[in-house]
């Protein structure tokens, strides 16, 4: 069972922890975690998750996205899940979400990391992640047209690619 704490809709914690998809009482919220890795060239890597998956199985996402554990941070969480689905170590020291999405049970920070990473040195998580690839904007939004790419609202995705680098967030 994984356990999640929960916060109030301001983002404090309650001190308490739930099971990760157990419904919520009112006022309770969990966090979720996705990494954004961009290469030197602007693509983004994105990866198609297994359909052993529950949610949104055999579609493509984002690099990396998850649960942050119980007594996890935010950052420790998308640490965690990068190394777990990719076999990647990647250090998020001093990085800050560059943004965060409220959905009806939580809060989903967004990191976004430019980083040349070799894919086929990468060593996926079989139960979560069949592949990954590099896309362009273009690509990437051509694949939610076609219903391969989770339907993420697509002025969100085109945003995420025009936050590399902006509002003084490094291209770390």
């Amino acid at each position: 069972m994984e356990l999640v704490d929960l916060y109030d809709e301001n983002r404090a914690p309650l001190g308490k922890t739930a099971e990760r998809h157990a419904p919520k009482r009112p006022g309770e919220y969990r966090m979720v975690v996705h990494v954004c890795l961009f290469d030197s060239r602007g693509r983004l890597l994105i990866q198609k998750r297994t359909m052993e998956k529950h949610i949104w199985p055999g579609l493509w996402d984002v690099s990396v996205g998850g649960g942050v554990d119980a007594g996890e941070t935010s950052r420790q969480g998308a640490e965690r899940e990068f190394r777990e689905e990719l076999g990647y170590v990647l250090d998020l020291t001093d990085l800050r979400p560059a943004v965060t999405v409220n959905f009806q049970e939580g809060f989903d920070d967004f990191y976004i990391v430019t980083r040349d990473l070799d894919e086929t040195k990468l060593v996926l998580q079989k139960e979560e992640v069949e592949t990954v690839r590099w896309v362009t904007m273009e690509e990437l939004l051509a694949m939610v047209d076609s219903g391969e790419f989770i339907p993420y609202p697509k002025s969100f995705l085109a945003f995420l690619f025009d936050m590399r680098g902006s509002f003084g967030f490094p291209t770390k």
